[in-house]
């Protein structure tokens, strides 16, 4: 089966979305519900760059309130509501979040607490409670090990986290296809066409293939994160640097004694910046750094120092941690395509989203965007481009429809009949909902075929061989670490998948038609791409 359609150069696209992390697949998904034919290329995999190196939260921002960002809170809320209620209930889970105070720190008790009630008095959630403040005995009980000294008590409130954020892009994509969107991924955009001081469409290459095609449509949208200011290179859209993205590292780690059962939202001793101790996935993560980045966009990794700051930080918001370097899992690092800002805080840069026109008539990029507020960028650049094609734009569906693997009427029920119907053991069972909802039905169908499918790949984590199958056939799989990272989310685990990677390809072999030579060609190149997120650190 070819990747790349034969007749791709004559195919009449009304747009080409460039770039397959959450915001390019959101915009893909929405653009094709509402009738347009739409190209969406990535020059990796979907959702390997900014998305994948996330805090994995849906969150309002409640510290954009102290920059004055309302509207901003409001939109995050609004969208954290409805990811949470009906489009993506299977991967999108409430999170209590404890938000200690201490004598003597910037934020006091009456400042959390106003905080607080705005936070609440801004939100129109109907899934999550309110926030009460707890005493200092109350923060102990759910935090045992966390700093006792000076502790006035905490407040405790709600968000959401996507524990897999790498599958929320992924079911995007998936919606847009089934929707008729065509999606290339490892599709590197060599150049947009223009003509006449108007967008043609792109010239691309087919990295897996070798070849070099051209798409043809009179609107491009540049949803290329961090690589934005790259894809307009050659273009004449004019106008100078649009990113200036800052760097964000996490550290994973194996629970401690003491260690927080909710999330924990604190200010770092040594900068006062926020950061999080999380539970996530059975593990920890630690995070995030945010500095100013120049570096190589295509592979981007945690330097020593920022390592030891999140492991310092950890240790004083939790002695009883006593967190070293050999406690360190795996880290990983991104870099968020913020507006390009010379001066001031990193942390002050606005986490907004802008939606930039060119010189270029047709040529737009988008600018910062985060993750909880991805469908609400996809259904404004979407409107955006109806105008652009001089059309009325009909009315977006995304907030009404849920994802793929939340297509059933109730959710709840599916999960019950679920676990009463797999034979699989019980960890795997849960897992399989976990990652892929209700699609988890189709997984347990493909591995009652043959006693091997059934069979775990990973202990830890109890996936199984089936998904290596499905995210080849049903999910835009290319490589392993396609499968492994993005649609298995083995990859993820205390080895970052490497106690997975040969088995994987083993069942690639016998099911998939790989040969010995891919897959040891698969095997080695995974590890040499993990390498990045320096497991055992």
């Amino acid at each position: 089966m070819r990747r790349v359609p034969t007749d791709i150069s004559g195919a009449a696209f009304d747009a080409v979305v460039v770039g397959a992390g959450v915001n390019g697949c959101g915009v893909a998904r929405d653009a094709a519900m509402r009738g347009l034919r739409v190209l969406l290329l990535d020059k990796g995999d979907i959702s390997s760059g900014t998305t994948a190196a996330s805090t994995r939260l849906i969150h309002g921002g409640l510290r954009y309130l102290e920059h004055g960002e309302v509207g901003l809170v409001r939109e995050s809320l609004r969208e954290r509501e409805t990811l949470l209620r009906g489009v993506a209930p299977h991967l999108v889970r409430p999170l209590p979040v404890l938000f200690p105070v201490y004598a003597g720190r910037r934020r006091g008790l009456l400042t959390i607490r106003a905080g607080m009630l705005a936070y609440d008095l801004l939100s129109s959630s109907r899934s999550l409670p309110r926030h009460r403040m707890l005493t200092p005995a109350e923060v102990r009980a759910r935090a045992p090990g966390l700093e006792t000294e000076g502790l006035r008590g905490a407040a405790l409130f709600y968000d959401a986290q996507v524990e897999f954020a790498e599958r929320l892009a992924v079911e995007n994509a998936l919606a847009a296809r089934a929707a008729g969107a065509t999606v290339l991924t490892y599709a590197r955009v060599e150049r947009p066409l223009v003509e006449d001081g108007a967008a043609r469409g792109v010239v691309f290459t087919d990295l897996l293939g070798g070849e070099t095609h051209e798409a043809h449509a009179p609107f491009i949208l540049n949803a290329a994160g961090p690589w934005v200011d790259e894809v307009l290179e050659g273009s004449g859209a004019g106008g100078g640097r649009l990113i200036g993205g800052t760097k964000g590292s996490h550290v994973v780690v194996r629970a401690f004694a003491g260690a927080p059962r909710a999330a924990v939202y604190s200010e770092a001793f040594e900068d006062g910046r926020p950061f999080f101790v999380v539970p996530w996935d059975g593990k920890l993560l630690v995070g995030t750094t945010d500095e100013r980045y120049k570096g190589d966009l295509d592979r981007v990794e945690a330097d020593a120092r920022e390592i030891e700051y999140l492991l310092r930080e950890t240790n004083r918001a939790f002695p009883t941690a006593r967190l070293t370097r050999g406690d360190v899992l795996y880290t990983y690092s991104g870099v968020r395509p913020l507006p390009r800002a010379e001066v001031g805080e990193e942390g002050g840069v606005t986490r907004r989203h802008f939606i930039r026109p060119s010189r270029v008539r047709g040529l737009y990029s988008v600018v910062g965007g985060k993750l909880t507020t991805y469908r609400a960028l996809a259904e404004g650049a979407v409107d955006l481009l109806f105008r652009a094609l001089g059309r009325t734009p009909p009315p977006c569906q995304t907030a009404a429809v849920p994802l793929p693997g939340a297509a059933v009427e109730d959710f709840d029920a599916f999960r019950r009949d679920f676990e009463a119907q797999s034979t699989l053991p019980p960890l795997c069972t849960a897992r399989l909902l976990r990652v892929y909802g209700a699609r988890a039905a189709e997984v347990l169908r493909l591995a009652r075929r043959d006693a091997e499918l059934s069979r775990p790949i990973s202990e830890e984590t109890g996936t199984i061989a089936a998904e290596v199958v499905y995210a080849f056939r049903e999910e835009m799989a290319e490589t392993l670490a396609d499968c492994l990272l993005r649609r298995t989310m083995v990859g993820l685990n205390g080895s970052v998948g490497l106690d997975a990677s040969e088995r994987a390809a083993h069942v690639a072999q016998k099911f998939l038609g790989w040969d010995d030579k891919r897959a040891s060609g698969e095997i080695e190149a995974y590890r040499s791409y993990v390498e990045r997120f320096r497991p055992g650190v």
